[in-house]
């Protein structure tokens, strides 16, 4: 189960990420980037690593993608006539891709097993992969990196913001 867990994650990323490349409107290039994303949290799950399939789901794929998806739906990228054609065909793959996606859920918490599941986070203090390891090299070692990060991203949001408000 898990091998098939972990190709059908493999192929979901890989066909999302060329997507991203292949997609003509920068909205359902970002909707692609989220899949992506998403299923890269998924494989961190097999390979027993929660904390960082936690971290990809909510910063990646929670916080920096939904301030893209601002960004873009700022500039209004679209057209009511756009809108107009795709919207009876979306809405059949919506409802399709909804109920495999609940499927796959009910299986995957049907297979979850319990006794593997940790009872208490004491086990994982000292371990490499620990919380408090990757915080204590986030915030001592590479702290100057991170908050660089943290401001370019705002300068990169003020000015689509400043060049979409000249637009119009």
């Amino acid at each position: 189960m898990e091998s098939f867990l972990f190709y059908l994650f493999a192929l979901t990323a890989l066909l999302a990420a060329v997507n991203v490349l292949i997609q003509r409107r920068v909205f359902y290039s970002a909707i692609s980037l989220i899949i992506c994303l998403t299923a890269l949290s998924g494989i961190y799950m097999i390979l027993d690593s929660p904390f960082i399939a936690a971290i990809q789901v909510i910063v990646y794929a929670g916080a920096i993608m939904v301030l893209f998806l601002f960004v873009i739906m700022l500039l209004d990228p679209f057209s009511a006539t756009l809108l107009r054609d795709k919207k009876k065909s979306l809405a059949y793959f919506a409802v399709l891709l909804g109920i495999c996606g609940i499927a796959l859920l009910y299986q995957l918490l049907k297979s979850y097993d319990l006794a593997r599941a940790p009872r208490s986070p004491a086990g994982l203090t000292g371990s490499m992969g620990s919380i408090r390891h990757i915080g204590e090299v986030l915030f001592e070692g590479y702290l100057l990196p991170f908050e660089m990060t943290s401001i370019l991203i705002l300068v990169a949001i003020i000015g689509v913001v400043v060049l979409a408000k000249r637009k119009t």
